[in-house]
């Protein structure tokens, strides 16, 4: 049975996985998190996307210089996000993403302020620490341990309604890049995060939280067995595959992410009209996390992660290789969307699908850390690549190679039942 299947097998039951919220309880934790999710991901990430061209012309920084800094955020974002994760599956989610929320006002406030390249970095470097504790990974975190057997159902809903991120913020950065400049556009937009995220995680999160490893089968074993188990799983040749892809497949889908405003203009497409592309990636998005559960349901977890990711290469490559049509761009980036919604979906339930939700919290984060470091280093590489080769249509190509192999790498990303350690099973 699947896991989308078992989750509907066992939805309708009196009993509730231990940790677990009640039906109205997790619909209420899914608002508040969907809520600061699309606002999140909206101006901590996707404004960037849209303003990096300005921020180059304003500042005579390089283009490299400038994505540099926001690769460095990323750094921090994965370095952090290991303790994290630790942090959540002990004490739960809400002080540590509260706190996150705050740290983006000094990090937000600091970039558009900045002076100099250096100060400009220092900025990043902040808000890469509120990145780690409001984005995907604790979120998933906190509905993994509050769904329970729902925990498929959340996290679809939180992915969809995150997904139009993109979708609102690419157009509206840009609009108020047009009537503000960028760093007014940035302080405005860290407002709105403000006024709305800070008090939905501290007051909308204040539910009951048990510990990864107090659960029913924990009471049988000796303390102290869950950490030794939990790495032999992390040591697993299926984890270091897992983990492999999924860097590989990071890197590609976030080159492809933020440079491609900068590729599309090289196709002589207006700025405000590659930023509405951008967003149109979203809804893209959205439609493939709508029909995830029905390919979930149909596909093995093998099976689903090669797919998606050789969806993800194929689409990169064609995007690359179109002729200059703006309708035609448009229409492949949101396929290109499509197979990145599909995917978010397929690495969120990647940890549970293979050896169950005890310790998501940690394995998430150590999973999730190199595929943070590549998505860090992929807005630079993107323009690095994009430079050594003379065209951003040639960077994609190569990216979309990449794709290609961790397609390859997927395919051996299934544990075998027997091996598995009792603590994760």
């Amino acid at each position: 049975m699947t896991e989308p299947e078992a989750a509907a097998a066992t939805e309708g039951r009196s009993t509730s996985q231990p940790g677990s919220l009640d039906a109205a309880g997790l619909r209420d934790v899914v608002a508040v998190l969907s809520t600061v999710q699309i606002i999140s991901w909206g101006v901590l990430y996707y404004a960037f996307a849209t303003l990096q061209s300005s921020i180059t012309a304003d500042t005579d920084w390089s283009s490299v210089a400038v994505t540099g800094a926001f690769s460095l955020s990323q750094l921090v974002a994965g370095g952090v996000g290991v303790w994290i994760g630790r942090h959540i599956d002990a004490y739960g989610p809400r002080a540590v993403m509260t706190l996150s929320s705050l740290v983006a006002v000094p990090g937000v406030t600091t970039v558009a302020l900045a002076p100099n390249l250096g100060v400009f970095y220092a900025g990043w470097v902040l808000t890469g620490i509120a990145m780690a504790g409001t984005l995907y990974p604790p979120a998933f975190a906190a509905l993994t341990r509050w769904g329970g057997a729902r925990r498929v159902r959340a996290l679809t809903t939180l992915t969809l309604v995150a997904g139009l991120a993109s979708t609102v913020f690419a157009p509206l950065a840009s609009v108020l890049d047009d009537a503000l400049g960028w760093r007014q556009t940035y302080l405005v937009l860290l407002g709105g995060l403000v006024l709305v995220t800070v008090p939905l995680h501290w007051w909308g999160l204040n539910r009951p939280w048990q510990e990864a490893h107090h659960h029913r089968h924990s009471r049988a074993r000796p303390q102290g067995t869950s950490a030794p188990r939990t790495a032999a799983v992390v040591r697993s040749t299926p984890f270091l595959l897992l983990t492999m892809a999924n860097a590989l497949t990071a890197l590609a889908v976030f080159a492809v992410v933020i440079n491609l405003v900068p590729m599309l203009i090289e196709q002589s497409m207006s700025r405000n009209l590659a930023a509405v592309a951008l967003g149109l990636g979203g809804v893209g998005q959205v439609a493939g996390r709508l029909g995830y559960a029905r390919f979930a349901a149909a596909t093995s977890v093998t099976g689903r992660g090669v797919i998606v990711v050789a969806g993800l290469a194929v689409a990169t490559a064609a995007l690359a290789a179109a002729p200059s049509s703006a309708g035609l761009l448009i229409l492949l980036g949101m396929a290109l969307g499509l197979a990145r919604g599909i995917y978010t979906l397929v690495q969120a339930t990647a940890v549970t699908d293979r050896w169950g939700p005890a310790a998501y919290g940690t394995l998430n984060g150590i999973l999730t850390a190199p595929a943070l470091t590549a998505s860090a280093l992929a807005p630079f590489v993107g323009a690095a690549l994009a430079h050594a080769l003379g065209s951003y249509t040639d960077a994609f190509l190569v990216l979309a190679a990449l794709a290609g192999v961790a397609a390859l790498l997927m395919l051996g990303t299934t544990p075998e039942r027997p091996d598995l350690p009792p603590e994760v099973s």
